[in-house]
């Protein structure tokens, strides 16, 4: 049975990771998060009692508990999905982003060598560094084109900058030492179990409870969208028979302009129940100033991953939102209790 050293586990990607592979099975997760806001034991309430999963509260900044696990449970592959990972959080405090997502990648990097060196051969050979990142650090799109993964990285918030060093951290790792590292770059993630701060969850629990549906600017900003589960199906792919020391770009081909999304979000929530005052939901469409910075288009060239690996989406932007809004109606317990007072959906990095 392999095991993974899993970080990050109890947050939206990680978490649907964790629950995919503990279902196929033939797995041992060891579960590593440090239940920042985002992250939630919620999430993994069907896997609790499993023996083949080892939760433990921690960061991954904290060297020598990292290097503690590593000794301990003797993995075969780290996969660090943990980060602090929303650009409106970033604007208000870039300092906690530095912490985590460069300080924090770093000692996870520096603690996996030791590790790995340690190893016999035969077990060198077949270890694997995963780090999951976003498509943010390419910077922002014209109308034309797509990501490659030869596109030179353009970070622009304190969020993507902070992906970025990360990013470039993994490389480094291996291009030095010899780490045998694997990345992949996503576009926009949505689906179960997402904090209700990102646009599809935020505007369906918004749209439910009849409030006002904040939109950034003219609303025509664009996002290529990749549903989650079609994302984990990617990730380990990448760790199965990804080429040591490569990036995949993970897109959904699924380029939509946010007013869009909005629109189809309302327009499901209606078709399942209108609200009691009869109004459509679409009418709650409220243009806010916009996010500084605000990239304007973002897109993914997944052609590699495909190639290169076999890999397919599943999921359309149609089929999938559909899945998601059902999802979360027929989970408001799991939103109500993630929603504990340290976020009540209110505006964040104006």
């Amino acid at each position: 049975m392999k095991t993974l050293l899993v970080t990050g586990g109890a947050g939206f990607i990680g978490g649907n990771f964790v629950l995919d592979a503990l279902g196929r099975g033939g797995v041992r997760i060891v579960n590593l998060d440090a239940l920042t806001y985002a992250g939630n034991r919620d999430t993994l309430a069907s896997v609790e009692d499993r023996a083949e999963h080892v939760f433990v509260h921690g960061d991954i900044g904290d060297a020598a508990l990292v290097r503690r696990l590593l000794a301990e449970h003797r993995p075969d592959a780290v996969v660090n999905f943990a980060a602090e990972s929303h650009v409106d959080r970033s604007i208000d405090g870039p300092a906690a982003f530095v912490q985590t997502n460069v300080v924090g990648t770093l000692s996870l990097l520096e603690a996996t060598l030791a590790y790995w060196r340690e190893l016999p051969l035969e077990r060198q050979d077949g270890f694997r560094f995963l780090h999951v990142s976003t498509d943010e650090v390419y910077g922002s799109l014209g109308p034309l084109g797509r990501f490659t993964e030869d596109t030179a990285y353009a970070p622009n918030s304190p969020y993507s900058a902070s992906k970025a060093a990360s990013d470039h951290l993994v490389r480094a790792f291996h291009h030095t030492y010899g780490l045998p590292t694997l990345t992949t770059n996503c576009s926009n993630n949505y689906g179960p179990y997402q904090f209700p701060e990102k646009l599809i969850p935020l505007v369906i629990q918004k749209a439910l409870a009849g409030q006002p549906l904040p939109v950034y600017g003219d609303g025509r900003n664009v996002r290529d969208w990749l549903f989650v589960g079609d994302h984990v199906a990617a990730i380990r792919r990448v760790l199965d028979i990804g080429r040591v020391g490569e990036v995949y770009n993970v897109g959904g081909d699924a380029e939509r302009e946010n007013i869009h999304v909005v629109k189809t979000i309302c327009a499901l929530l209606d078709e399942r129940g209108p609200l009691a005052d009869g109004r459509k939901r679409e009418s709650l469409i409220t243009y806010v100033k916009d996010r500084p910075g605000h990239d304007r288009r973002y897109a993914i060239d997944a052609g590699k991953i495909k190639r290169d690996l076999g890999w397919r989406q599943t999921e359309s932007f149609e089929s999938g939102l559909a899945k998601t809004v059902d999802w979360y109606l027929a989970n408001q317990a799991w939103v109500t209790r993630v929603l504990d007072g340290s976020y009540r959906m209110e505006r964040l990095g104006a």
